[in-house]
C-alpha cells in the first residue's frame, strides 16, 4: 500500500516540477516579448498561446501524438538522437504537463510586465542597462507577484492533468502513473480506498497553492 500510494505522488511531484520551470522560462521569455509589443498578427499569436487553455486535453494529447509520434519527423530526430521514441516515456508526460500549463504562466506574466511603468524602464536603458539586465532587475522584480501566481498556478495545472497525459505519456506504473491516471485506475478496478487517499492528497495540494496565490496577490 505504502509504495503503491507514494509512487504517483512522487511522479507526479517531479513531472510538475519540471513542467513548472519549462513554463517559467517560456512564460517569461514569450510574456515579455508580447507585453510590449504591437505588430501585426499578434492576437493570432497570443490566441495560438492561450489555446491550450480552453482546449480539451484529450486534443492537445492528440496533437502531441501527431507532431511528436513516432511518424513526424520531430518524433523520429527524437528517436534517433535518444535511440527511443518518447511517447510514453516520463518525458512525454513532461511535455504533456508543460504544455496545457504554459497559458497561466504566459498569461500571468504578460499581465504582470504590461503593469511595470515604461518611464522606469527607458530610464534603466538610458542608464546604459541592456535588454537583459533590465529583464532582471527591474522588469522581473516589478512583475514579481504575477510571475510568482503563475507559476504556482502552473505548477497546480501540471500537477492535476490527466487528458494529454494519457494519451500521450500512457499510465505505465512507476514511470507515467501520476495521480489522476492513478486514480482513474483505482476507481476503475473498484479501490476506493486508495482513490480516496489520492483524491485527498491532491485536493491539499491544490488548496494550499491557491491560499499561496491569494496571499501574493493580496
Amino acid at each position: 500500500m505504502t509504495n503503491s500510494f507514494w509512487t504517483p505522488v512522487r511522479l507526479s511531484i517531479e513531472i510538475a516540477s519540471v513542467a513548472a520551470l519549462s513554463v517559467i522560462i517560456l512564460g517569461l521569455f514569450f510574456g515579455k516579448l508580447m507585453a510590449h509589443r504591437n505588430f501585426k498578427g499578434k492576437i493570432v499569436i497570443d490566441t495560438i498561446f492561450l489555446l491550450p487553455l480552453v482546449l480539451p486535453p484529450t486534443v492537445v494529447g492528440f496533437l502531441l501524438i501527431i507532431c511528436f509520434g513516432r511518424n513526424s519527423p520531430a518524433g523520429q530526430w527524437i528517436e534517433w538522437m535518444f535511440h527511443q521514441p518518447v511517447m510514453f516515456t516520463w518525458w512525454a508526460a513532461v511535455m504533456a504537463s508543460t504544455v496545457v500549463a504554459f497559458p497561466l504562466m504566459y498569461q500571468s506574466a504578460r499581465t504582470g510586465f504590461e503593469g511595470v511603468d515604461h518611464d522606469i524602464e527607458d530610464a534603466a536603458r538610458v542608464d546604459g542597462a541592456n535588454e537583459f539586465r533590465l529583464l532582471i532587475h527591474i522588469s522581473i522584480p516589478l512583475a514579481l507577484k504575477s510571475i510568482i501566481a503563475g507559476a504556482i498556478l502552473s505548477f497546480a495545472r501540471a500537477l492535476g492533468e490527466f487528458g494529454a497525459t494519457f494519451m500521450f505519456a500512457g499510465n505505465i506504473p512507476g514511470r507515467t502513473q501520476t495521480i489522476p491516471t492513478a486514480i482513474y485506475v483505482a476507481l476503475d478496478s473498484g479501490n476506493m480506498e486508495l482513490a480516496w487517499l489520492w483524491v485527498a492528497t491532491i485536493i491539499v495540494i491544490s488548496f494550499l497553492m491557491l491560499i499561496g496565490v491569494h496571499f501574493i496577490k493580496y
